[in-house]
């Protein structure tokens, strides 16, 4: 290797080793550039994605904001408020599965909130109809362990 040494333009020097590798400064300036470029493609290109999720998610009739303010006082239970016993735990766990194997149940269906705490079970969030509502308790019920279901599910179409 070759050590080299150079005064830059603030006046300070500049000292380091030459590979066999040359690197002209035209090389490095286009190299620079090039990782700029993409660098600020990249970010670009993620924020336009971004944008584009908020505006349609704000324009969505999906939009859960009613429900999220609903959902900041602390008298609604929350999936926060899931017990951490081993026993809860297995209920919900088993609420889940069942439901899962379902595969007549809708995607929101498959996706509701299980909240057990001390046996007693919570179900929350859209379903399809008041059919599915239903059947989401009956299958809570079953569960062994589940010693009673708030059913707090809410059909999109009675």
């Amino acid at each position: 290797m070759q050590n080299i040494s150079k005064t830059n333009d603030i006046g300070g020097s500049v000292t380091g080793n030459l590979s066999s590798r040359k690197l002209t400064m035209p090389k490095l300036l286009g190299l620079s550039a090039l990782i700029l470029t993409a660098g600020l493609t990249a970010a670009g290109t993620a924020g336009a994605e971004q944008s584009t999720a908020m505006t349609l998610a704000a324009k969505s009739d999906v939009e859960d904001t009613g429900r999220n303010v609903r959902d900041k006082d602390n008298k609604t239970v929350t999936p926060q408020k899931q017990k951490s016993t081993r026993g809860d735990l297995k209920i919900t766990s088993a609420i889940r599965k069942a439901i899962v194997k379902q595969k007549s149940l809708s995607v929101n269906a498959h996706n509701v909130k299980i909240i057990t705490r001390n046996g007693m079970v919570t179900l929350r969030g859209p379903v399809e109809n008041s059919a599915e509502k239903t059947e989401l308790q009956a299958i809570a019920e079953k569960v062994k362990g589940v010693t009673q279901v708030d059913n707090q599910l809410e059909p999109k179409t009675p």
